[in-house]
C-alpha cells in the first residue's frame, strides 16, 4: 500500500510512527536478571515480583517473601549504510534497571486456600536511540533556484531520540491446593521522550555544511499511562502447567512541546503545544511450562496484540494517523522461550525471543544511490522484526542470592527520512539553523540500519 501524502503531511515526522510502536504499544520487559537470562518466559512459571510484567498470577506460585534490585548496563550500536557509506552509533548506559518484591501471606484458615501474596514491581528502560545517516553526493537540492551557487548535496540525517520508559506495577496472586493460582495487576507508566529530525546539505562550490531542522522538531514529551492485568495459572499434572494473561490497552496523556520555525514576516522560530490521548493495543498471553522436577524447568510465552494502536481524535492529524494503523499496523506478536537448569545452588539460564514486523510492506517514493526518485516497496520500513537471545547464571546463598545475565537483540529496518512539503496549508519543511534556507521535498532518503543491543543485569536478592 502507498503512504499518502496526506497523512505525512499531517504526522510530521516518521518518529510520530516510530515512538508510537516502539514506545507507548511496548510494554518495559526488564526484570530481575532471572526474568531477563530467560529472555522474558514466565508466564506460567510465576514466583517472583517480576511475574508482573507476564502474569500477576504468578505471585500466587511464591510461598514466601523476597525484595530484589537488578542493576541494568545497556549497549546500544546502530549501523546506518545509504549509497555505500556507513555510519555509526553506540552508547552504553547504567541504571536501575528492576526492583520489586513480594509478602507472602500464609492463609491458616483450613480450606484449600494456601497463599495470597502482595507484589511491587519497578521496571525501567532507556529509550536512547540515535540513527545517524550518511549522505548521497548524488542527492542535489538548489536551495535558491535563480542563484546556481546554492546547490547542495545530502551531507547526513539524524533521528536522535533521548529518555526513558518505565512501569510500576503493584499486584495480588492467590494460591489455591498448590495447584492453581489468580491473580490481578495495575500498571502505571512515565515515559519522557526528547527528539530530533536533523538534515544536513552541502554547498557544492564552498563545501561549506548547513544544518537544519525538521518543521516542529525538537519536540519534548512527557507522558504517563496506566492499565490492568489479570492472569491464571493451573497445573494439569505434576510437571505440566498452562497461564493465559489478559492485559488492557494503555491508557496514555502525552503532553509535547516543539520548535516551530517561519519566514514571515521575518525568519524566526518560537516554542508550542499540544496534548494527545493515546490508547496502545489489548494484548493476550497464553503460556505453557514443563516443570521436569527441582533441578530443571521450561517455559513458552505467546503474546498477541488484539487491538491496533489508536489516538483520540483532535483534529486531521490524529484522524491521518489513525487511518494509517488501521490500514498498514499487523497485530503485535512476540514468542518467548525460556529454561532453567539447577546444579544444587547454582543456577544456569538461556532465553530466546522473537518479535515480528509491526507494518506491512509500504510503497513510496525515495531517491535511489544515482539520485533518481522512483517507487519503491519496503517489507521491513522503519521497525522491523526483533531476536533476541540471553544466558544468565546465578547462585543461591539460601537467605540471599545474586543472578547475572546477558541479553543480545538485533533488528534490521529501512529507515525512511527527508521527505517534508510546504505549501499554503501544509508545512512540514527543514529550516535551516544559520540562514533563511527551507529544504523541501516530495520523496525519501531511506538508509539501511542494523541495530544491535547488548545488556548485562545484575540482581541481588533477599529471601524472607
Amino acid at each position: 500500500m502507498s503512504i499518502s501524502a496526506a497523512f505525512f503531511a499531517q504526522a510530521q515526522d516518521v518518529s510520530v510512527l516510530r515512538n508510537t510502536v516502539d514506545v507507548y504499544s511496548n510494554s518495559p520487559m526488564v526484570g530481575s536478571a532471572k526474568f531477563n537470562g530467560m529472555a522474558g518466559s514466565n508466564g506460567a512459571l510465576g514466583g517472583d515480583a517480576s511475574s508482573l510484567l507476564t502474569n500477576p498470577a504468578g505471585l500466587g506460585v511464591a510461598i514466601s517473601g523476597e525484595a530484589s534490585a537488578t542493576l541494568s548496563i545497556t549497549g546500544n550500536k546502530n549501523s546506518s549504510s545509504m549509497a555505500g557509506a556507513t555510519l555509526d552509533y553506540s552508547k552504553t548506559r547504567g541504571d536501575l534497571g528492576n526492583a520489586g518484591g513480594i509478602i507472602s501471606f500464609p492463609l491458616m484458615t483450613g480450606t484449600a486456600w494456601k497463599f495470597i501474596n502482595i507484589g511491587v514491581n519497578y521496571s525501567n528502560q532507556s529509550l536512547d536511540n540515535v540513527i545517524q545517516s550518511p549522505g548521497n553526493s548524488n542527492v542535489i537540492y538548489d536551495m535558491d533556484s535563480k542563484d546556481p551557487s546554492t546547490g547542495a548535496s545530502l551531507a547526513a540525517h539524524a533521528y536522535s531520540r533521548y529518555g526513558n520508559l518505565s512501569k510500576m506495577s503493584f499486584g495480588v496472586g492467590a494460591n489455591y491446593n498448590h495447584s492453581f493460582y489468580i491473580g490481578a495487576g495495575l500498571n502505571f507508566f512515565n515515559a519522557t521522550v526528547d527528539q530530533s529530525d536533523r538534515l544536513a546539505y552541502q554547498n557544492l562550490q564552498t563545501q561549506r555544511i548547513e544544518a537544519f531542522d525538521k518543521q516542529d522538531t525538537p519536540y519534548y514529551e512527557r507522558s504517563s499511562g496506566f492499565s490492568a492485568s489479570l492472569g491464571v495459572i493451573g497445573k494439569l499434572s505434576r510437571n505440566f502447567r498452562v497461564g493465559a494473561t489478559l492485559e488492557t490497552p494503555t491508557f496514555w496523556s502525552i503532553d509535547r512541546d516543539y520548535t516551530y520555525y517561519y519566514n514571515q514576516p521575518n525568519p524566526g522560530k518560537d516554542m508550542g503545544y499540544e496534548s494527545r490521548k493515546f490508547t496502545s493495543p489489548l494484548k493476550a498471553t497464553v503460556s505453557a511450562a514443563f516443570v521436569a522436577n527441582k533441578n530443571f524447568s521450561l517455559n513458552v510465552d505467546y503474546t498477541l496484540g488484539l487491538t491496533k494502536p489508536d489516538y483520540k481524535v483532535y483534529g486531521p492529524a490524529e484522524r491521518e494517523i489513525n487511518d494509517f494503523f488501521k490500514a498498514n499496523y499487523k497485530n503485535l506478536s512476540e514468542l518467548r522461550l525460556g529454561a532453567e537448569y539447577r546444579i544444587q545452588q547454582l543456577r544456569l539460564r538461556g532465553g530466546y525471543s522473537y518479535v515480528s514486523s509491526p507494518f506491512d510492506a509500504l510503497t513510496i517514493d525515495r531517491f535511489n544511490s544515482a539520485g533518481t526518485v522512483g517507487e519503491e516497496s519496503y517489507s521491513n520500513l522503519i521497525l522491523n522484526n526483533r531476536n533476541l537471545v540471553s544466558f544468565g547464571i546465578g547462585y543461591d546463598f539460601k537467605a540471599f542470592y545474586i543472578d547475572a545475565s546477558y541479553q543480545n537483540i538485533t533488528s534490521k529496518y529501512s529507515n525512511p527520512f527527508m521527505r517534508g512539503i510546504q505549501t499554503s496549508n501544509i508545512d512540514t519543511a527543514y529550516y535551516s539553523n544559520s540562514s533563511t534556507n527551507v529544504v523541501a521535498s516530495d520523496a525519501y532518503a531511506v538508509s539501511d540500519v542494523k541495530n544491535s543491543r547488548n545488556n548485562f543485569f545484575l540482581t541481588f536478592g533477599w529471601k524472607f
